[in-house]
């Protein structure tokens, strides 16, 4: 192939000859098409500014409704109960700022409130505050994932000095450090089947997995993916097991089988998502955009 391509079509005397020269790079390119990756096409669920550049926590109810943290100001929780149909849904205690929102199976909403080192319970029909868990060990409960019994996990980074923690919080409220000395612990999600736990680490861009066991747990720690460039931020979980990450100053979600390999690359408009979630049908994402204070959305492929 390689004296092919550096050969001059005109080389070939006999007509025949040129003929298949010209269907085999016919051929070739067709081939090179079909495996290059086609862009994505994201809109704004959202318009800009809309949301604080703390927008982040992406949760979807049981309705179907979008929330997502400070819309028009710090220590807000907003809804969107469709494109361009925002407004103020709930409004923290004073000194609390919520970065990530979850939902349990009862409905409850949980918010990871980073400046007051807690993690709160709302009433899903009011917003009014329910319960409030204390942590005074956490250096800021950045992200959450919540196991179907009602056990939290959170990540907890230590920006400062690059450093960062994972915490398991039962349903009772107490909580338990399960990893101290890691990197700056940052997206964490659960498999869709709640066998394992991904957590990554935005600065050391590094993926890790563990194994849930029976008492929530985890055990079996390994290297999923790593990176060589930008920052790794919010995850979200398909129900075919695949990951999606947001990987902030690449301006892209990356979606990845369970087993680590690269699917598809999602482009966005703005190049700093910080957190991620999917619709109920898994066939919408929605991403929180943190220099544009808004949120992008895109169709999820569901050919792989």
């Amino acid at each position: 192939m390689p004296q092919l391509m550096g050969t001059s079509l005109r080389a070939f005397a006999h007509p025949t000859e040129l003929l298949k020269v010209k269907r085999t790079l016919l051929l070739l390119a067709t081939l090179l098409g079909a495996c290059a990756e086609t862009p994505q096409s994201t809109e704004d669920w959202v318009a800009e500014h809309r949301f604080t550049d703390g927008v982040e926590g992406p949760a979807i109810d049981a309705m179907g409704n979008l929330y997502a943290v400070n819309l028009g100001r710090r220590g807000t929780i907003g809804i969107v109960r469709g494109k361009d149909r925002e407004e103020i849904f709930a409004q923290l205690p004073a000194g609390s700022t919520g970065n990530s929102l979850r939902f349990d199976s009862d409905g409850f909403m949980l918010v990871a409130d980073y400046t007051g080192h807690n993690i709160l319970k709302l009433d899903p029909q009011s917003g009014e505050l329910v319960q409030q868990f204390h942590n005074d060990r956490m250096h800021q409960p950045n992200d959450i994932a919540i196991a179907a019994d009602g056990t939290v996990y959170a990540s907890d980074p230590d920006w400062q000095n690059g450093s960062g923690q994972l915490w398991k919080m039962d349903a009772d409220g107490h909580f338990t450090l399960l990893e101290a000395d890691m990197g700056t612990t940052n997206g964490i999600e659960l498999s869709t089947d709640g066998q394992r736990l991904y957590v990554n680490e935005s600065v050391q861009r590094k993926v890790y997995v563990y194994d849930i066991q029976a008492d929530g747990n985890i055990a079996n720690k390994r290297l999923l993916m790593e990176f060589a460039d930008h920052g790794l931020d919010g995850m979200a979980a398909d129900a075919g097991g695949n990951l999606y990450i947001a990987r902030y100053g690449a301006g892209e979600v990356l979606k990845i089988a369970p087993d680590g390999e690269r699917l598809s690359s999602i482009g966005l408009k703005g190049q700093h998502p910080t957190n991620i979630a999917l619709s109920r049908d898994g066939k919408r994402a929605f991403v929180t955009m943190q220099k544009r204070g808004n949120i992008e959305s895109f169709t999820i492929d569901q050919t792989h």
